[in-house]
């Protein structure tokens, strides 16, 4: 199988959206060479999960250009927390929580940059 290895933030403000990931998910930010680019690390390697990149968007959003993405979802302990927690911190509402029957709950939101990203929490008595 084809697995995803590695994800990027497109963002307008790279110091804003860095702020807004660190502070919900406790990511961490290493600027990589000469470039405006940064390595992600989401977590210890001894976890499963992958690590990414960011940079400042080429182009801005509209019916033509920019980056329009694969949606990121990371597992969060409290999905409702989680997005309170982002709504307090610039992000906002893109789909409302919703059951994933036998797995889980699920919400996306906007990021400070206007990427969507998904939280989703484990509960597999979600119907």
């Amino acid at each position: 199988m084809n697995r995803p290895i590695h994800f990027e933030v497109h963002a307008e403000n790279p110091e804003r959206a860095m702020q807004f990931y660190q502070t919900m998910f406790g990511w961490q930010f290493q600027k990589w060479g000469e470039v405006p680019y940064w390595i992600v690390t989401t977590g210890p390697k001894e976890e499963a999960g992958i690590d990414g990149g960011l940079m400042p968007r080429k182009a801005p959003i509209n019916d033509t250009c920019g980056v329009i993405a694969y949606v990121c979802t990371m597992e969060v302990s409290n999905v409702d927390e989680m997005t309170e927690k982002a709504l307090k911190n610039g992000g906002q509402m893109a789909l409302e929580k919703m059951p994933i029957p036998g797995m889980g709950w699920l919400v996306y939101c906007k990021d400070t940059e206007g990427n969507i990203f998904g939280m989703m929490q484990n509960d597999p008595k979600a119907a």
